[in-house]
């Protein structure tokens, strides 16, 4: 599937998820931006406030729900005309995440004017799946993003 895209590099998308600090705690590195396809793929790293409980290595499910919703938006914003608002996501939990670093592939499904929709994937370092997600967004065109 082809879309409508702002022609948006792996630079541009880096340079924007550096602007937030939360973002940043995921150390997160831009891998990779498909502007026909809409589609984007995000790595980032494992540290001490993502860990589920001290010593064992997996990632908390409040990290990792946030993470579709992360990449979910930065997916989107390939190809939508405006700001975006999170209206709702969902995250299935397939397995414990274990592991140093975590990639999110993200999809857009569907765009229009005022909507979104978003799939994520997210594998760990043996690329095994460890959760999927939905995530739905409004576009603002009316609006400028600052």
């Amino acid at each position: 599937m082809s879309f409508r895209h702002n022609d948006l590099t792996v630079e541009d998308i880096q340079e924007r998820i550096g602007r937030s600090k939360f973002h940043q705690l995921y150390r997160p590195k831009v891998l990779g931006v498909d502007n026909e396809a809409a589609e984007f793929k995000l790595r980032v790293s494992m540290c001490d406030e993502f860990e589920r409980q001290p010593g064992t290595g997996q990632w908390h499910g409040g990290a990792l729900a946030s993470l579709v919703d992360i990449a979910g938006c930065y997916a989107l914003m390939l190809v939508a005309g405006g700001p975006m608002l999170t209206l709702n996501f969902s995250t299935d939990f397939l397995r414990l995440g274990v592991s140093e670093h975590l990639y999110a592939t993200a999809s857009v499904r569907r765009v229009g004017r005022t909507i979104g929709f978003v799939d994520v994937d997210i594998t760990d370092d043996k690329d095994a799946t460890i959760v999927t997600g939905r995530a739905c967004y409004a576009i603002r065109p009316d609006k400028t993003e600052t």
